[in-house]
């Protein structure tokens, strides 16, 4: 398509919005802690990250999160409280569906287990994409240049015939580092005016 031949979403925020503070809220709700505490669990601890890249399982997060913040519930209670946070981005969904059967679409994202299975699950159409590039399955986190290298190596892009969109900026010039055209994405008019540039006409 004009010189593009694959697409890279990022998820969060690009498809769907998400609102960690939820989740605090809910855990401290169960817990008995304020949400302060709940942030400063999660930021001096290392078990989000180690989720994120595969290095524990979902049931082993959930055992230590749920014994570190006293959580007496199940897991199935834990999970829906942590992943219920999302939204859909209606218009950028809308644009990704758009360009089924037009182009090869690969999701690209920093998430983790649990969550993944609650949007897979709520989000099916998200399973139709053409590959999945999920950094708790690759071990790899964005912006490291590495998870971009692993993405056009295991599906053979083309990088520079490759167009990856992303809210965050680092993540963005990241992927050009990997030879990628990168959208740093604020909005749906500014993506789809930029992808019209790259000659990708969407909705």
């Amino acid at each position: 398509m004009n010189g593009i031949d694959a697409i890279v979403f990022d998820l969060g925020n690009t498809l769907l919005a998400f609102d960690e503070s939820l989740a605090v809220k809910r855990v401290a709700a169960r817990t008995g802690k304020t949400p302060q505490q709940i942030y400063e669990y999660a930021r001096s601890t290392p078990y989000v990250t180690e989720l994120a890249l595969g290095k524990i399982t979902k049931l082993r997060f959930f055992y230590t999160v749920a014994r570190d913040l006293e959580f007496e519930g199940t897991y199935e209670e834990f999970a829906l409280i942590w992943s219920d946070i999302f939204t859909p981005i209606e218009p950028m969904m809308t644009l990704a569906q758009s360009l089924k059967h037009r182009l090869p679409r690969l999701l690209l994202s920093n998430t983790n287990g649990i969550h993944m299975d609650y949007v897979f699950q709520h989000y099916p159409f998200l399973q139709e994409f053409d590959a999945h590039i999920l950094s708790h399955e690759v071990g790899l986190l964005k912006p490291d240049l590495a998870i971009f290298q692993y993405a056009v190596k295991t599906y053979g892009l083309t990088p520079d015939r490759t167009v990856f969109l992303d809210d965050i900026a680092a993540n963005a010039e990241a992927a050009r580092h990997a030879g990628m055209k990168a959208i740093h994405f604020q909005n749906f008019d500014q993506a789809r005016a930029e992808l019209t540039k790259l000659g990708v006409s969407p909705i």
